[in-house]
């Protein structure tokens, strides 16, 4: 499912105007972003959690040359889903 299968499916299932449905989906992923860009966490009980977590630098190989490279570290966000969410799947 695309951004835009999303916001059909909000649209129609909330009862509202696709363009309402962007606003509000837009408005989500905005806060969610400014959330975790302070270090946050955004919980959705029952669906599950986003957090930002740390991964440390490490040495990788190029697959096409098996020369090693060096990965830097850097901030990556996680999503743990919550039990309804497992359940339902």
């Amino acid at each position: 499912m695309n951004k835009a299968e999303l916001i059909d499916a909000i649209a129609s299932k909330a009862g509202m105007t696709k363009a309402d449905a962007k606003k509000a989906l837009d408005a989500f992923i905005a806060s969610t972003t400014d959330a975790l860009k302070k270090g946050g966490r955004v919980a959705l009980v029952g669906f599950g959690s986003f957090s930002v977590s740390s991964r440390s630098a490490r040495t990788g190989r190029n697959p096409q040359t098996g020369k090693e490279i060096k990965i830097p570290a850097k901030k990556v966000v996680k999503f743990k889903a919550g039990s309804d969410l497992a359940d339902a799947i």
